[in-house]
């Protein structure tokens, strides 16, 4: 019977602790953990190395009227300065003579100019002046015969005839005495318009000369810039085609011209560290975002990927190398190279 009783007693605490377990309020839900902030991406495009000057294609100054190369001055590799002579085109003698003549047409001109404000020489006017003596002194003796020959007619002593040739003698000189006057003062200073003429003709052939000059000019090729001669297309005697006569750049300054697309562009800023990876080089070259371009544009890298978009649109993103970067890359101009451009901006310098 006690036995009985244990055993009921048992199952009724059994049955108590699994009531309160049932009836004891559930534990709070633990909270999520916080998300980890996720870290800013990079950008990976493809680029090409260029100088930083470009590279310039050089052709006949004067378009397709000058299209005979006569002389060549460098050779591909040629180290050249600004404003260098690189080439002479076949017309330059024939310019060089225009501009010949046209200096001398400019001197003639400026000598008639400064004889007409110069007026005459000394000796010319003295020696015009003497002749206006000359005359005066010959038109007072005629005067004089006259008065004697009027005053022989009413006597019969003289013929009416002498006596008007003598009058006839008296105007002549008059007459002659007046345009030697007349010559004095056209020798003694020069008319206002008569210099106005001469300055017009001056300035005409000035003119003239710096049109000889500048035609001259576009018979000779001169370097735009400092830089190395990178591929010549035409050698003396060859006409100058439409691919122009010559390619140059400045190396000492090269960059790499990244394609990123306009989707990344957001995550690009200037002074942002990149990195270059260049075929063959077993490190990384160090850069930094230079300038970002202005237009977006279809891409002009060509990628090995048979199912890559090739109208994709991309901003062309420079970036600057450092002086042992840019020297390795210096005869590799137009070499695609991948960049990968890293989040965040470079640290200024001096902080």
């Amino acid at each position: 019977m006690s036995r009985r009783l244990w055993l009921l007693a048992g199952v009724a605490v059994l049955a108590g602790a699994g009531a309160w377990v049932a009836l004891r309020p559930a534990p709070p839900p633990p909270a999520p953990a916080a998300a980890a902030p996720a870290a800013p991406l990079g950008v990976g495009a493809l680029g090409r190395v260029e100088p930083a000057s470009r590279i310039r294609r050089l052709a006949a100054p004067g378009g397709m009227n000058i299209d005979r190369l006569a002389e060549l001055h460098v050779q591909e590799g040629d180290e050249v300065a600004a404003g260098q002579l690189l080439a002479v085109f076949a017309d330059a003698p024939q310019k060089d003579a225009a501009v010949a003549q046209a200096e001398a047409a400019l001197r003639e001109q400026q000598a008639a100019l400064e004889r007409l404000r110069n007026a005459a020489r000394p000796s010319e006017i003295e020696a015009q002046r003497a002749r206006i003596a000359s005359l005066a002194a010959q038109e007072e003796i005629a005067r004089r015969d006259a008065i004697r020959a009027d005053r022989l007619v009413p006597s019969g002593a003289g013929a009416e005839a002498v006596a008007e040739r003598a009058r006839f003698l008296v105007q002549r000189l008059a007459a002659e005495r007046a345009q030697a006057e007349a010559d004095l003062a056209t020798l003694s200073s020069a008319r206002p318009e008569d210099i106005a003429l001469a300055e017009a003709r001056l300035a005409s052939a000035r003119a003239a000369l710096e049109k000889a000059r500048a035609d001259a000019a576009i018979s000779r090729l001169h370097a735009p810039i400092a830089g190395t001669i990178l591929r010549i297309f035409a050698r003396p005697g060859d006409r100058v085609g439409a691919e122009g006569l010559l390619e140059m750049a400045d190396l000492t300054r090269m960059e790499v011209v990244a394609d990123v697309y306009e989707t990344d562009l957001p995550r690009v800023a200037p002074g942002a560290r990149a990195e270059v990876i260049v075929p063959g080089e077993p490190r990384r070259l160090a850069a930094t975002v230079r300038e970002i371009g202005w237009q977006v544009r279809r891409t002009t890298q060509a990628g090995t990927d048979p199912v890559a978009a090739v109208d994709a649109r991309t901003v062309e993103v420079r970036l600057a190398l450092s002086e042992e970067a840019a020297a390795l890359l210096r005869r590799r101009s137009n070499m695609q190279v991948q960049v990968a451009i890293l989040p965040g901006p470079a640290p200024l310098a001096g902080r």
